[in-house]
């Protein structure tokens, strides 16, 4: 194991989904994304729609998809809480690619901008699930 790791949580409202020592972390930040390495300065993020990625001691990376939450970094500790995130290896294309058709049409001729915001955000959503689930190893 590296001596420059340090210790990922990722939970959601329902389940720890890791918990572990990493060489490194990088998230969707609602301003941009960013990156967590060994020794990294204290944080507290937002994060949005996008991807998260992190490397295990042994050099595999994992992504997953994720619709927002917040990052904590503190003394070589990072916890994300997560609205939502999925593995891309349990990331159902077929499923988010219908996801992707409907809302593209819904989005059409919509004259309520609060629904074309909604819309839009499904939309953003389920682009991501499958960039995500295009990862897969």
């Amino acid at each position: 194991m590296s001596d420059k790791t340090f210790k990922l949580e990722i939970v959601t409202p329902a389940k720890i989904i890791f918990s572990g020592d990493v060489i490194s972390f990088s998230a969707p930040g609602v301003i941009g994304g960013f990156q967590i390495l060994y020794n990294h300065a204290p944080m507290l993020a937002e994060i949005g729609i996008g991807e998260i990625k992190y490397q295990i001691p042994d050099g595999r990376e994992q992504f997953f998809a994720t619709s927002g939450g917040y990052v904590d970094v503190s003394n070589n500790r990072v916890t994300v809480l997560a609205e939502t995130i999925e593995n891309a290896t349990e990331i159902d294309k077929v499923r988010a690619e219908a996801a992707r058709d409907k809302n593209k049409i819904h989005l059409t001729g919509l004259k309520s901008e609060e629904k074309r915001i909604e819309i839009k955000n499904a939309l953003e959503r389920a682009q991501n699930r499958i960039r995500i689930a295009e990862k897969r190893k």
